[in-house]
């Protein structure tokens, strides 16, 4: 079955529609400056399997796309901060992960591109002067907690940016001092607060509508979720209940499966229902495997960075990948996306995988779309911007619903 290039012209029939529809969609929520997203495309269903609103990995970003990137960041920025000429990027307290840095460097380059002037710090660094990326050092700027006009902001060399763009999801709360200053991504949406079952939940609409203009199931267009909540894994109570609530859910696939002539056992992806870089995920085949976890198994399920408890769980329906590299390798794209749109590919392989496992390990290797992406068709490209603009409708929304809580 291939759905993807099966449907490619009737996608194509109604892009003036899509198109129409979409900008009407973004007129209706906050619509976020930037984000990734983690693409599955298993030719029968193609989907969004994770959504960052705090993206690293700028570095990985193609030198020619670089110009159309920062021009739309340009346009964002002028257009929700319209007095704006100095962006402040504050960044995670990733002092020895040199990727980590030179996404760093990569995102200042693009706020330069931009015009903007830009400078980088956090309070958490104290005294250091720079940060080593794999290209060189980045250079600091020291950034104080102070008062202005009665309110606590940060300031840079006794001034005030005009806008924090953050680089910080936030797991650990919120930091002091911001709240009174231009802040985007809003903070609201840090990891201290959001959840990944949120994120499908405001997804889930939209990706029907689509499907419906469309005339598909909107089931080739998501994947299957569920969150099972207060899970406390270390008493074997839970354990046994988890493990049921997964079997009823691999049921449920196999019987669509078996009804859309799909040859394949389906798998379960379970994951802290908050952020933690790829960490605290485990890929089963039945809920047994919950009942005899080892200890190291156990202590990665319920991994959360900096050491929040975990108890609710996104259950999350595991899409293989049809995309291999010239070695078999498996491949998914990671879509970057701007003021929305999607804005640049680069493509997550990882040769010590295999096509139903999570690519996001330090084996990981990554290709741009220029160097790599003829080879999965301009009807997959098509699918894949699809859905993560959905994505960012949906993170729009997500914003929405937390500011009427």
């Amino acid at each position: 079955m291939t759905f993807v290039n099966d449907f490619a012209s009737l996608l194509e029939s109604k892009r003036s529609e899509i198109t129409a529809w979409m900008t009407k969609k973004r007129s209706e929520v906050p619509i976020p400056i930037y984000g990734s997203v983690d693409i599955r495309d298993a030719g029968w269903k193609v989907g969004v399997v994770d959504a960052n609103h705090f993206p690293a990995g700028f570095n990985n970003i193609a030198v020619e796309e670089k110009p159309a990137m920062a021009q739309l960041l340009k346009t964002h920025i002028e257009r929700e901060f319209s007095e704006c000429s100095w962006v402040h990027l504050y960044p995670e307290s990733h002092t020895r992960n040199t990727g980590y840095v030179e996404n760093l460097i990569a995102l200042k380059e693009l706020l330069e591109l931009a015009n903007f002037r830009c400078t980088v710090g956090s309070a958490d660094f104290e005294d250091l002067g720079h940060l080593n990326g794999i290209s060189g050092p980045l250079k600091l700027d020291q950034v104080v907690r102070t008062e202005e006009d009665g309110k606590e902001v940060l300031q840079i060399d006794g001034h005030t940016p005009d806008l924090v763009l953050l680089n910080n999801d936030l797991t650990d709360g919120l930091v002091e001092g911001m709240g009174s200053q231009m802040v985007s991504p809003p903070p609201s949406m840090g990891w201290h607060r959001r959840r990944k079952s949120q994120h499908y939940e405001a997804l889930q609409g939209y990706v029907e509508d689509i499907a419906e203009m469309l005339g598909i199931d909107s089931w080739h267009l998501m994947t299957e979720w569920f969150v099972s909540k207060d899970k406390c894994l270390d008493k074997e109570a839970c354990r046994i209940e988890l493990a049921a609530e997964v079997n009823n859910f691999l049921q449920s696939l196999r019987e669509k499966y078996q009804a859309l002539g799909i040859e394949r056992e389906p798998v379960a992806f379970i994951k802290n229902d908050r952020g933690t870089y790829g960490l605290g995920i485990m890929t089963v085949r039945n809920g047994e495997e919950l009942l005899h976890l080892s200890n190291r198994k156990m202590k990665k399920l319920m991994y959360s960075k900096g050491g929040v408890d975990v108890e609710n769980f996104l259950i999350q329906e595991g899409i293989p990948t049809i995309l291999k590299n010239q070695d078999d390798a498996p491949v998914e794209p990671v879509v970057y996306l701007v003021d929305g749109q999607a804005a640049s590919w680069f493509y997550r392989i990882n040769p010590k995988k295999s096509d139903i496992d999570n690519l996001n390990s330090p084996s990981a290797q990554f290709e741009s779309f220029s160097q790599s992406g003829v080879r999965y068709g301009e009807h997959a490209h098509s699918w894949h911007a699809l859905v993560a603009e959905l994505s960012m409708l949906a993170m729009g929304k997500e914003l929405l619903s937390y500011g009427t809580e």
